[in-house]
């Protein structure tokens, strides 16, 4: 049967953080939430931009209640006030939507000196997520869904020992190495909740080829050679509009079939309805494991079960 939001059940009484709220995937997952009946923190990082993206989910759906996070994922101490504002405010969290991410960027480095796409797409969301872990399991059946790309297919391996690629830096590799590491992210966190005997859930989508701001702002920064504006006139052309891009990440979060660990994705892979795919790459258990001490090591950070 193909997936419907109309046919899911109401979220009311239940409390939705995305990333990168304020425009594209972010965006259109948030007007869903919301038109659900979820209470939505709408995380943005430009305090200006949020507002504006929650007054376009308002002026949708009257009825909703949304609010503005300022959270900078390039920032761990912005990250640490942004969940510390969260956990004040509520006793639980029933989605974490990983959804933010940076694409082909040219070499920079994020406030705490990490490589921008893997301290943003990835670090950045391991200290969220294990700083609202306690939520995330107060909660009955949690779902944090990570956002990945087809990207992640196009790099053999996250360089454990240089990922940061300070030796040799490229854009697009960087960003291939980011979202294979929210693929291992994702998988990773499954295997914790289960070994943990944890009812939350973790699952992983990619939205295809999407037609939103982030093409552009890739283009913008310079860095993405001809694949950058060949990949933005093809968004153009060919993309799903972000509420179609959405959904792979939309059916993650509210499939009541849905289960810990499943992956979703367009059915032709940049485009169509979302379907479940299996996970693919080999020697998954030790590349988390890999991933699992690295990421603590750099944020200081454990995703605690106990």
């Amino acid at each position: 049967m193909t997936f419907s939001i109309s046919n899911t059940p109401t979220l009311k009484g239940k409390t939705a953080l995305v990333t990168g709220g304020n425009s594209g995937l972010g965006l259109a997952t948030s007007k869903v939430l919301g038109s659900k009946g979820a209470h939505v923190l709408l995380a943005a990082r430009d305090w200006r931009k949020g507002e504006a993206a929650v007054n376009e989910v308002l002026a949708l759906y009257p009825s909703a209640t949304v609010e503005l996070l300022e959270l900078d994922l390039a920032s761990q101490a912005n990250i640490k006030t942004a969940a510390a504002e969260v956990s004040k405010k509520f006793d639980k969290l029933d989605f974490l939507i990983n959804n933010a991410g940076l694409m082909a960027m040219p070499e920079m480095k994020t406030e705490d000196g990490f490589e921008s796409q893997f301290g943003v797409n990835h670090l950045g969301h391991w200290s969220l997520t294990s700083l609202l872990m306690d939520q995330l399991l107060a909660a009955d059946s949690a779902r944090v869904v990570t956002v990945t790309s087809t990207a992640h297919h196009l790099i053999w391996n996250v360089d454990f020992d240089d990922p940061h690629m300070r030796e040799k830096y490229s854009a697009w590799n960087a960003y291939s190495q980011s979202k294979l590491a929210n693929y291992y992210f994702a998988l990773g966190l499954h295997k914790e909740f289960k070994k943990h005997g944890k009812k939350a859930m973790s699952l992983l989508a990619h939205p295809g080829l999407s037609h939103t701001n982030l093409q552009v702002h890739t283009v913008e920064m310079g860095a993405a050679g001809f694949a950058g504006g060949m990949f933005k006139n093809l968004a153009a052309k060919t993309g799903m509009p972000a509420d179609k891009g959405a959904l792979p990440q939309l059916r993650a979060a509210l499939d009541p079939k849905a289960k810990s660990g499943e992956f979703f994705v367009p059915r032709f892979v940049t485009t169509g309805a979302p379907v479940k795919r299996p996970f693919l790459r080999m020697r998954n258990n030790s590349n988390i494991e890999k991933l699992w001490a690295l990421s603590e090591k750099e944020t200081g950070l454990s995703i605690n079960m106990s």
